[in-house]
Order: C-alpha cells, then structure tokens, then sequence
C-alpha cells in the first residue's frame, strides 16, 4: 500500500517516503511563490493557487502569508476569505465550504504523533523496517463559518455550517451547526439565534440596514 493510501486509511504512515516529500517540497516551494507576490497580482496569486490546493472556489482571497503542507489535500468552497498567516497542515484531507471567512493566524492541523516517546522515534514496519510513522485524521469546515484570530483546529474536528469560533480557540471537538464555541479547550457557550441580529445593535447599525 501507498503510503498516501495509508493517509488515506487513517493507518500510520511515513511521512519521510519519497513520494510525499516530493509533493510537500513542491508545495512549499509554490507556498514561497505566492507568499512572495503582491496583493493586487491577483492573476499570478490564483494561479499558484491553483497549482497548490486541490480546489479553490471562485470568489475566494488569501491575503498571505500563506502554509500548507501537502495543499492537494485541501478544497476550499466559493467566496472564502483568509486572513494573514493560514497554515494548513493537511496531511488528511481539509474541507472548507462555501462562504467562510478565517481572522488572522488560524491554523488547521490534521497529523497526530503516537503519545509514547519511543514509539514518535521508531515503530518496527511490516517490512522489518525501523521507521518514524505518524497517522493523520481530515477536519471538516462547514458552510458560513466565522472563525477569529488565532484558532487552532486541531485533527479529526467537524464543524457544522454557520458556526462563529471565537478568537484564541484550540477546537479539540467537534462543533455543531449554528454555533458560538469558543476557549481552550473550545465549547459550545450557545447557539447562534435572532437575538444576534444587527437589528438589536443600532448604535453600531448605523444608517445600515438588514436584508431579510
């Protein structure tokens, strides 16, 4: 088996095989390039972009500095927004739906390192080879989600659509849909409602108005 394959499975596998490192050290070399273009080369920008995820939907804008690791492990749906410094280290794969907008130095990570000291060291493989093996697990980003500054998704972690995750928070858990969760660890504080409407605030409204 592969060891993408085994990514794949959710079974350990070795992240120093050629192959794989032939896709990260593409990908980090395409991170360079974009990271090293201006805002307004919009042209330029989309097409690394496109060489590094293994989808983008239109509508989309990642200030940069950006981070991902393998970037063919990760789809992003329509009009998503990212702020400075997005680091995706998407070993397993990443969804991001449609409409979400990420506050500065969000980071997702997917890999999990056995717990155990040596076994992070060495793991004997079915080959009798002595190896340093990891195994990765996908996150999923739901629809019209907000996620503030400095939120770290960690591996395996679900978050339904229209959720709001507060800033500062390490998500270990998955996040029902319609949402407020924030903290360290992250939980659910409420559910997002019309209370939350701008309607309610019109000191900040303005001269502003709802759409229904």
């Amino acid at each position: 088996m592969r060891e993408e394959d085994k990514i794949k499975a959710g079974i350990l596998f070795c992240p120093a095989d050629p192959e794989l490192k032939a896709i990260k050290l593409k990908t980090h070399n395409l991170d360079v390039d974009y990271n090293m273009t201006h805002e307004d080369e919009t042209e330029k920008r989309a097409a690394i972009l496109s060489q590094i995820l293994g989808e983008m939907g239109e509508g989309g804008f990642i200030q940069g500095p950006i981070a991902f690791h393998y970037g063919k492990h990760t789809k992003i749906g329509k009009n998503f927004f990212g702020n400075f410094n997005l680091t995706v280290q998407d070993d397993a794969e990443v969804t991001i739906g449609d409409n979400c907008n990420f506050g500065p130095n969000v980071t997702i990570v997917t890999p999990v390192h056995p717990m155990i000291a040596k076994e992070r060291r060495e793991i004997l493989t079915s080959t009798g080879e002595i190896k340093r093996l990891c195994y990765a697990k996908p996150v999923h980003i739901g629809n019209d989600c907000w996620l503030g500054a400095s939120v770290t998704i960690c591996p395996g972690v679900t978050i339904g659509d229209n959720c709001v995750i507060g800033a500062g928070s390490v998500v270990t858990r998955d996040i029902p849909e319609g949402s407020f969760a924030a903290g360290v660890p992250c939980r659910v504080i409420r559910k997002i409602g019309p209370e939350d409407s701008m309607r309610n605030k019109p000191e900040i409204l303005a001269d502003n108005s709802v759409l229904d």
